[in-house]
């Protein structure tokens, strides 16, 4: 818990677009069933857009998979173009294929609240609208105790100022994104978004939680 006192990333002044071919969301419920047999598990939380949350949970230890999609929301396979009108109900998110053996969920959220500003409700920096949201998809009840638990210490201890306006709400459809949100960030470095937002986040990552990178 120590370093997340220390890790407060900035917050980008450039808002994310764009949009595409989707994959399956019955393809990723299968890949999770096989993940469940090999004793992975599966964490979901939306922090803004996605590709600054997919960048950074890649580049942590026990972290196998992360995908960007979208859920939470009331219509049936979205498209980006959609979810970015606000009116769907869904939030961009990530889902965080890990080994619990190498990293633990309770690590996985204090990355989550280290990285993202979970005081502003509905957006994050430039990007505002509920698709923006802070909120953590739990998949069973020791998840949503942890993510209880950890809001409950960091406003307990004032780690913001302010209260945390995260929701905690129970795991539903996850919908992967288009094919070219996938690995966003490393497709796509030069990008002017991925130079003046997400680079700042990975180097703050990679100073702060240098004995959990990969």
């Amino acid at each position: 818990m120590k370093s997340i006192f220390v890790l407060l990333l900035s917050l980008g002044a450039i808002s994310c677009q764009s949009n595409d071919k989707k994959v399956s969301a019955e393809k990723n419920k299968a890949i999770n069933t096989m993940n469940e047999q090999k004793g992975l598990e599966v964490a979901t939380v939306a922090g803004g857009c996605f590709w600054c949350t997919e960048a950074l949970f890649l580049e942590l230890k026990g972290v196998k998979k992360v995908v960007s999609g979208y859920t939470g929301g009331t219509v049936k396979n979205p498209t980006y173009k959609e979810v970015c009108t606000g009116t769907t109900g869904h939030a961009e998110a990530i889902e965080i294929t890990f080994d619990p053996k190498e990293i633990s969920y309770e690590d996985i959220l204090e990355v989550f609240f280290a990285t993202h500003d979970p005081t502003t409700l509905n957006r994050q920096g430039a990007d505002v609208g509920t698709q923006y949201r802070s909120e953590i998809f739990y998949h069973d009840e020791a998840q949503h105790k942890a993510a209880t638990n950890f809001i409950k210490l960091l406003n307990d201890q004032n780690i913001y100022g302010k209260n945390v306006v995260t929701k905690v709400s129970p795991a539903v459809t996850f919908y992967p994104a288009e094919d070219y949100h996938q690995d966003y960030y490393n497709q796509n470095k030069s990008q002017p978004y991925c130079m003046a937002v997400i680079n700042p986040k990975l180097e703050k990552l990679r100073k702060n939680y240098k004995s959990k990178l990969k």
